[in-house]
C-alpha cells in the first residue's frame, strides 16, 4: 500500500502566543526544532523527540506538530499498531493507530489538541485508512488537570470527535479492564467492506469463548 503524505498547516491564536499546527513533518525537519521540556507524558523530552523522528521516517508514519516559533509544544503520531497489540494481528495495511497526542500545559484549553487532529485529517490520504486510538486512563494527566477519570474521558472524546473518531465497542482485555478506557476509530470514506469486517473481527476476538 502506498502512503502519500500531503503537508497541511493552520495558524492558531492563543493567549500564550500564535502557534502553527502543521504536518506531516519529515524526520529531518523535526530534528531542527526544539522539543519543549514539558512534553513528558510518555518519556523524557529528548527520548520522545528521538522516537518521533523515527516514526516520521516510517513509510506509514505521520507526525503533526504544534509549534511556537521553533519549539514544538504539541504533537500527534500515526503509525501501524505495535506488533504486540491485538490490532496488528490482522496485518491490515489500511489500519493505522493514533499512537500518542500530547500538548504542554501552557497551551491546553485553546483547541490545540482538536486542531492537531483537524490538520491531520486535511490530508485526503486519511480516507484510505481505518484510524484507531486506544484510550487508557493511566496515561491521562489527572493530577495536572484536576479532573476525575470521567471528566477527562469526556475531554478526550470531544477532542477525538474533532478528528472524526468515534467510540467503538471491543472485548480487548486492557480496554475492558476499566470502564473509562475506550477504543475510538475513524473509518475512511474509501475503506472497503472486507476491511471493515476484518476490523470488527479484531474488535471482538473473544466472542466465541463464552
Amino acid at each position: 500500500m502506498e502512503h502519500p503524505k500531503t503537508y497541511n498547516a493552520k495558524e492558531l491564536k492563543t493567549p500564550g502566543g500564535n502557534i502553527i499546527i502543521e504536518g506531516p513533518i519529515p524526520p529531518e525537519k523535526l530534528a531542527e526544532y526544539e522539543f519543549h521540556k514539558d512534553l513528558t507524558a510518555f518519556r523524557p523530552p529528548e527520548q520522545q523527540k528521538k522516537a518521533l523522528i523515527e516514526i516520521a521516517g516510517l513509510p506509514e508514519g505521520r507526525i503533526i506538530i504544534a509549534r511556537c516559533r521553533d519549539t514544538i509544544v504539541g504533537y500527534v503520531t500515526y503509525l501501524y499498531p505495535d506488533p504486540l497489540e491485538r490490532w496488528s494481528e490482522g496485518k491490515m495495511p489500511d489500519l493505522i493507530e493514533l499512537g500518542a497526542i500530547e500538548v504542554i500545559p501552557g497551551f491546553r484549553g485553546y483547541g490545540t489538541g482538536k486542531n492537531l487532529l483537524r490538520v491531520s485529517m486535511m490530508d485526503d490520504a486519511m480516507e484510505d485508512y481505518i484510524i484507531i486510538t486506544t484510550e487508557y486512563y493511566w496515561h491521562w494527566d489527572l493530577k495536572g488537570t484536576g479532573l476525575n477519570v470521567w471528566e477527562y474521558r469526556k475531554v478526550m472524546e470531544k477532542m477525538m470527535n474533532a478528528g472524526g473518531l468515534e467510540w467503538y465497542a471491543t472485548d480487548e482485555p486492557e480496554i475492558s479492564s476499566h470502564p473509562a478506557n475506550c477504543l475510538m476509530a475513524r473509518i475512511g470514506k474509501r475503506i472497503q467492506a472486507d476491511s471493515i469486517q476484518q476490523f470488527d473481527r479484531l474488535r471482538f476476538m473473544n466472542r466465541f469463548m463464552y
